[in-house]
């Protein structure tokens, strides 16, 4: 029994070292003939042959070893080329080698450098068009247009490359494939938003705001500053590019959550890449912009509402009532379409705050006009005459 046993294991090695020189001479004409990829199997499959008998066949082994080097620095010479001339089947076909040749991680980190590469120049033409709108003095650059495209091609790149990305390192390179791609997002995303402050000199337009004098709105006339209307553009522009990354991000994230056999250490670094990159950064200036800018739109506009205010037929109350809470919900709504707390309580606390103070105040100014209650109560006859007259209707 044993020394069967020991004629078996003879014979396989035997198996082995044929198998091994067929393996050789397998590479050999395949290069000869360029036929990487068959090279590339003839390589794969002397590996696997030679970790189960690695205390014999050191001759085949150093053979071998020479025609898989030449055979890498042919891969990675054409594969250079290939992404030099941005030809995609060509870096496919290449990059699939590396799985072969037992070198995924030099190729996920080559792959993944052309697909940033791609997105680099493509977000560069989209900048530079912005940025020579902006020098020819058009007035509406296309910031938001800009964004967007920028993130669609990051994430297009994320899931058309799917595939290749898990066939080089599993669900592993598809992560570093988002926290590399994330780090274009943060320079050229971030280069976006910052020329977009100083295409709005949002800084200055803030600045003047704060230094305006006391916006009191019991103020009479209108007030001295920045036009609202045109502030109100500027907030909605904003939110589109608050909104923008918030989308992202929130996409981007789950992505990552979304995936099962991932490395532990990867998580945490691929979150902490969206949370706490530069792009988050400057988003956190762009809503210090809007916080300000909402707080001056919705001051100046209640104002308004108060200097217009006029009396309103069949009403139990003036315009001012229906105008000021319209535009404190509208401006609330609009900060918590940004999803930041921060965002929200600085708008909230700004309407809480006017009602309890300015608002207030004007409310009590108008109850000490002359005979505002006898025109109030004919408005409260008029409601009560309104729905008598429409009681027979509803009955049927």
């Amino acid at each position: 029994m044993l020394g069967n046993t020991r004629v078996n294991v003879t014979l396989s090695r035997i198996d082995a070292i044929v198998e091994r020189g067929n393996c050789i001479e397998g590479v050999k004409t395949a290069l000869d003939s360029e036929d990487y990829e068959s090279a590339a199997k003839f390589v794969q499959r002397f590996l696997q042959i030679d970790s189960k008998y690695k205390d014999s066949g050191s001759d085949q082994r150093e053979q071998l070893f020479e025609s898989k080097k030449q055979l890498e620095g042919i891969a990675k010479k054409k594969l250079w080329a290939a992404i030099d001339q941005r030809d995609h089947p060509t870096i496919l076909r290449f990059v699939r080698l590396y799985s072969l040749l037992g070198r995924e991680e030099e190729g996920l980190q080559l792959y993944v450098g052309y697909l940033k590469k791609v997105i680099a120049m493509r977000g560069r033409m989209e900048y530079e068009n912005v940025v020579e709108l902006m020098e020819q003095g058009v007035e509406q650059g296309n910031f938001v247009g800009c964004l967007t495209n920028l993130f669609k091609d990051i994430v297009m790149a994320i899931e058309e490359n799917d595939e290749i990305l898990r066939g080089l390192c599993g669900e592993d390179g598809v992560v570093y494939a988002i926290c590399e791609l994330q780090e274009e997002c943060d320079s050229r995303g971030s280069l976006i938003l910052k020329k977009y402050m100083e295409f709005r000199k949002l800084a200055r337009l803030a600045s003047d705001i704060n230094n305006s004098p006391n916006l009191n709105l019991l103020a009479g006339g209108a007030s001295e500053g920045p036009d609202p209307r045109e502030v109100e553009l500027y907030v909605e522009e904003i939110l589109s590019l608050m909104q923008l990354g918030e989308d992202y991000t929130e996409f981007m994230v789950s992505k990552i959550k979304s995936l099962t056999s991932v490395d532990a250490e990867l998580l945490p670094r691929a979150t902490k890449a969206f949370r706490n990159g530069s792009f988050s950064k400057v988003i956190q200036d762009v809503t210090g912009f809007y916080v300000i800018l909402e707080g001056f739109f919705m001051i100046e506009n209640v104002r308004k509402a108060i200097r217009i205010d006029e009396h309103v037929p069949d009403s139990l109350t003036t315009s001012m009532v229906d105008d000021v809470f319209y535009v404190l919900q509208s401006c609330l709504r609009r900060a918590i379409s940004t999803s930041k707390i921060s965002s929200v309580i600085a708008v909230l606390s700004n309407a809480g705050s006017l009602l309890a103070n300015d608002y207030h105040e004007a409310l009590q100014q108008k109850i000490r006009e002359p005979n505002l209650g006898a025109r109030l109560f004919l408005g409260g006859i008029g409601c009560i005459k309104t729905m008598v007259d429409l009681k027979p209707n509803l009955a049927y």
